[in-house]
Formats: C-alpha cells, structure tokens, sequence
C-alpha cells in the first residue's frame, strides 16, 4: 500500500431514459420580471443518449501512521514466523533422534540375542550327545531345548522390532515405506554412561524457542497499541487522474473526436470521532500485550520444571544403566561358570537354566535402560534448547 497505486477504468452508458432536470419559469422568459414569484419550474432534460468515458487514476500515500508501523509489524511476524518454522524443526528433530535411537538399541539387543542363540544351541547340542552317551537325562536336554526355543522367540520378535522401529524412522523423516534405510552409526554405549549433568543455575530462557516466540508476540501486542493510537492521526494522499469522455445521440463513440480532461490533487483525512471504536480496541490490545507477558512468566517457571524434571531423570537413567550394566556383566559371568561346572559334571542342569534366564534378564533390563537414558538425554537437551539450533 505504499507504492503507487494506478488503476484503469472505462464505461459506456446507454441512457435509456434522460435524466429530468427543473430549471425557474424565468429562465425561458423574454422579460424575467413579467414571471409570477410562484411560477412552477419547468422541466427540461439535459444530456445524450450515449455517453463513454476512460481514465486512468493514480494515488501515493504520502503519510500514514498505521503504514509506517506495518512495516515495523511486517518484520516482526517475519521473525515470529521463522522462529515457528525453528519450533516445527525442533519437534522434528526430537522424533527422528528418538526413532534413530530406538534402531541402534534394538539392534545391538538383536545383535547380542544372535550370539546367545548360536552359544545355548552349542550347550543344547553338548547336552544332547552327553544324552546319547548316558552322562544326562533327557529331562536335561529338554530344559534347555525350552530355554533354546524361547531365546529363538525372542529373537525372532526382536528382528521384527527392528523392522518396526526402522519404519517408525522412515515415517519420521518422510522416507516412503518401501524406501532402503541403512543407519551407519553404532551405538558405543560407554559414551552414554560418561554422559554428565549439566549446571543449569542460570538458565537463559531465550534458550527455548518457545519463550522466544512470547517475546516476539509481546513486540506484536506493542506494536497492535501503537497502532490503534496512531489512528487518530491524519491521512495525507496524492491523487491524479487522467481521461477522456464523449457523448452522442447515436452509437458513434470511434467516428468523433473525445474529449480529454485531467486532475491532480491532495486528499486530506482527518479522523474526528469514531464512535470510540479505536479507543476499546486500543483497551483489548493491552488485555492481550498483558496476557502474553502472563504466559511468558508462566513459561519460566514451566521450564524451570522441565529442566528439573529432565535433569532428574537423566541421573536416574544413568545410575540404572551404571547399574543394569554391571548386573549384565555379573550375570554373564555367571552363566559362563555354570556352564563350565556343569561341562565339567560338579554343577547341575539347572544352575545352567537359571543363569541362562537369569542372563536373559539382565540384557533386557540393560538394553532397556540404554534407550531410557538416551531418551531422558534427548529430553534434557530440548528442555535445555540444545537439541537443535540455527
């Protein structure tokens, strides 16, 4: 609106009917004077037919309070806009991370269910020709084809989760269902169990795009008062115009000349009362400037909480994998003796089930505890504005 504005026009009119107008008696009259005061007028009527007219009109703002402060409002919704699109990467982020990780978990889990499978077929395999020479029962061999057939079962829900947690991965980063995804990172888990908590005394919440954009609607609201009070202001115009007309009696508007005629001008508003409509509007717009700084101190503290409630979390997922790590690495080793005791004829069958069971355990607690973690670190880094940044 504060470029020029040029428009084009024409008209062509076939006056059915010619418009009356009523002209004093005196004006036909010889001698006015001889005409009666209470003379009626007479009726006469004026014009052609056919008439057409063109022009072209042109304006330019030359002052207006509400358009200077629109540029201004412009910017800022730019901006307001920009840090939307930043809240919709963060989310995106923050599913793609989570679904990427739940990949590289279950596939070390399915991994390691891959090298339990082929070491209990070797003991199921030993037990059994023990079995066949007489040294067991078959009750022995039994209990460990169970154990076997439900480490096969595992494994086989384990593969398929890899599958789902793969599709899960596609949908979140918009890859079609039949597209190939092949994930190059792998999951060192030590890295994971070394991650430290963070110091967050003195947090800045602009950190958070959240906050950021209650900033950016408070300037908004700012700008929405100023703008109703500068409605009172005036309205200063350039307007021009430029065209040609032609009347007839006949349909010949191309076989005569048109007369042309042209005007240059100021046009001055001057608003004066509104019935106090800016004046209420002016009263909402703080209502709303004053809820925005409201949600803005009820963000703090929301991620005060959040920060709190991340930070604990994260401490708790990694003392329970510093824990789940250890009880995986104790029971390994104890299903590791009871296989060589009972390999040896002083332990029994089913000392080597229960630490098989007992092994079995330990992984899913682990591995499960893994993903808790890293999810309780994605959660921390986005409630610190860490996740993503631009």
């Amino acid at each position: 609106m504060g470029l020029p504005q040029i428009t084009a026009e024409g008209q062509v009119m076939n006056n059915i009917v010619i418009p009356t107008s009523f002209l004093p008696a005196a004006f036909f009259a010889d001698d006015p004077t001889t005409v009666p005061a209470d003379a009626p007028p007479v009726p006469v009527q004026f014009g052609v037919q056919y008439t057409g007219s063109a022009a072209i009109n042109a304006s330019q703002l030359l002052f207006d309070g509400s358009y200077f402060l629109g540029l201004k409002a412009a910017a800022t919704y730019n901006q307001l806009s920009q840090k939307s699109l930043t809240q919709s990467k963060i989310n995106t982020v923050e599913a793609v991370t989570k679904a990427y990780y739940g990949v590289l978990v279950a596939q070390e889990r399915l991994t390691l269910l891959e090298y339990n499978v082929r070491r209990l077929d070797t003991l199921y395999q030993q037990t059994k020709l023990q079995f066949d020479n007489g040294f067991v029962e078959q009750i022995d061999v039994d209990r460990i084809e169970v154990q076997f057939n439900n480490l096969k079962v595992d494994q086989q829900r384990t593969t398929r989760l890899v599958e789902l947690n793969r599709a899960l991965l596609k949908f979140q980063m918009g890859y079609k269902p039949n597209e190939p995804i092949e994930l190059t990172d792998k999951l060192i888990a030590r890295n994971v169990e070394n991650l430290q908590l963070e110091n967050l005394d003195k947090f800045d919440y602009s950190r958070r795009v959240e906050y950021s954009l209650l900033q950016t609607q408070k300037e908004l609201n700012l700008l929405d008062i100023r703008n109703n009070r500068v409605g009172y202001y005036p309205r200063l115009m350039a307007v021009g115009f430029f065209g040609y007309n032609r009347g007839s009696n006949e349909f010949d508007f191309f076989k005569r000349a048109w007369f042309n005629n042209a005007g240059i001008g100021l046009n001055l508003t001057i608003p004066i009362f509104d019935g106090l409509n800016k004046h209420y509007k002016t009263q909402q717009a703080k209502l709303a400037y004053q809820k925005t700084v409201n949600s803005s101190r009820q963000l703090e503290n929301s991620i005060d909480l959040q920060i709190q409630q991340a930070n604990i979390n994260l401490a708790n997922g990694l003392d329970a994998l510093k824990t789940q790590r250890r009880n995986l690495e104790l029971a390994e080793k104890v299903a590791q003796v009871s296989k060589i005791k009972y390999q040896q004829g002083v332990g029994s069958n089913i000392e080597v089930i229960t630490a098989e069971a007992d092994y079995k355990s330990a992984q899913t607690n682990y591995y499960s505890a893994l993903y808790d973690a890293i999810i309780a670190k994605i959660d921390a880094d986005k409630a610190t504005g860490k996740l993503f940044t631009e």
